[in-house]
């Protein structure tokens, strides 16, 4: 699946949102003006559900928070580039400014687990990494994202 399917430009942006509960709110909050049917709450519960499991921090400055909700029958995608690092609780201890939550639908596990993968391994090129840690532009930081 080619991440512009999933990930929009409204749904990209550079933020200073200080913690970790604010950036996960920050989400919700981006989501539910996109999709009118969801709620930013619903959203957040979902992220925070997920978190509670366990931290979404992946390491290298990289956090990858997701959820399922049975209220949607796609996946969707949101993209922020921190311009402070937070912290996130990653598995390296180390600060979080690069993160792509992903909500799915609750009965499509094996898309989710693939589309996650997929931006792992995209963001563990140091090249594109790189190349997103200059920008503080959120319609550039789309077009590096999805390219």
């Amino acid at each position: 699946m080619e991440l512009c399917t999933i990930l929009q430009p409204e749904c990209t942006t550079c933020a200073t949102p200080g913690s970790k509960k604010k950036v996960l709110e920050l989400i919700s909050d981006i989501v539910a003006a996109q999709y009118p049917t969801l709620s930013s709450q619903e959203v957040f519960e979902s992220l925070l559900a997920r978190e509670k499991m366990g931290s979404t921090g992946i390491g290298n400055g990289i956090a990858i928070p997701h959820g399922r909700l049975t209220t949607i029958d796609h996946p969707i995608g949101i993209f922020i580039k921190c311009e402070e690092p937070i912290q996130f609780d990653a598995i390296d201890k180390q600060p979080v400014d690069i993160l792509f939550a992903l909500l799915v639908p609750a009965d499509q596990c094996q898309q989710h687990l693939s589309t996650l993968s997929s931006m792992a391994q995209k963001l563990s090129d140091k090249q594109v990494l790189k190349q997103l840690r200059k920008i503080h532009d959120s319609t550039e930081l789309y077009q590096v994202i999805t390219a």
